[in-house]
């Protein structure tokens, strides 16, 4: 067999035309038909082709009016919310101007306070959670946040936070 009888169909009959070196390869270099044209007979030097005839696209539908076209819009395109992340930023902000009314603090430094407070907060829930469930309690109250307190922050540290955290419950309370 030769190499002819064992290509396909379509490139048997491929046009003798050599491109230039400059150009690149093109339908007729290449043997291949666009799907806008029709082959109308097939010769060894060459191909010829029909063009076929152009689609017509369809129109634009009718333009709605303006108020009907504001509805529509509305149904199709909803509003994005921003996501709300919640951060102790304003609370650090209002507990520094109390203590230092003209120093100011940094969004990296502000960014690591409310780092802090987090992976503090973390612990505490953690910690009066172990101690309700020790107790077979269904419950974190006051006094299991006590205790936790007392258990996970050092020292004195410890008494200032315990002793801020009664009057703070007291005053909750009293109003």
């Amino acid at each position: 067999m030769s190499d002819d009888e064992q290509r396909p169909q379509m490139e048997r009959w491929r046009p003798k035309v050599a491109a230039s070196k400059n150009e690149p390869p093109t339908d007729a270099t290449m043997g291949k038909v666009p799907a806008t044209e029709k082959i109308v007979r097939r010769t060894t030097s060459n191909i010829v082709r029909e063009k076929a005839p152009a689609e017509k696209k369809p129109k634009a539908g009718k333009k709605l009016p303006k108020e009907a076209g504001a509805a529509a819009a509305d149904k199709k395109k909803k509003k994005r919310t921003k996501k709300s992340v919640e951060t102790y930023k304003i609370y650090v902000f209002k507990v520094l101007k109390q203590v230092h009314p003209d120093i100011g603090i940094s969004s990296k430094a502000m960014g690591i306070m409310n780092s802090f407070i987090n992976d503090i907060f973390e612990k505490l829930a953690q910690e009066s959670s172990r101690l309700a469930r020790y107790n077979k309690k269904p419950t974190i109250t006051s006094r299991e946040i006590q205790t936790a307190v007392r258990l996970v922050l050092p020292g004195e540290l410890a008494k200032h936070a315990v002793s801020e955290g009664t009057k703070a419950v007291t005053k909750f309370t009293s109003s």
